[in-house]
C-alpha cells in the first residue's frame, strides 16, 4: 500500500468534528464514492480504495446520495435494443 502525506488546515477537523484517523477514513471514503460517481473506478475498486466491503460501499453510497448503477434507464435501453 502506499502511504501519503496530506496537509490540511487545523480548522479543517474541527469543523468536520474529526480526528486525523477518522478524517482520513471519510477522507478515503469520499474519493471513492466521487470517483465512482464519475466512473472512474468499478465497485469493487472503490470499496478497496475506502477500505470497505463491497456491500459497505454500496451501503455508504445510499449515505451520500450516489446511485450504486453506473447507468441510467436510458442507456440500460439503447443497450438492450443494440443487443
Amino acid at each position: 500500500m502506499v502511504q501519503m502525506t496530506i496537509e490540511m488546515p487545523q480548522g479543517v477537523l474541527a469543523a468536520l468534528r474529526k480526528d486525523p484517523q477518522a478524517f482520513a477514513k471519510e477522507f478515503r471514503l469520499t474519493a471513492a464514492v466521487k470517483w465512482y460517481e464519475m466512473r472512474q473506478v468499478s465497485q469493487e475498486r472503490a470499496a478497496e480504495i475506502a477500505g470497505l466491503s463491497r456491500a459497505e460501499f454500496i451501503s455508504a453510497l445510499g449515505r451520500f446520495g450516489v446511485s450504486p448503477f453506473q447507468y441510467d434507464a436510458g442507456e440500460v435501453i439503447a443497450e438492450a435494443q443494440d443487443g
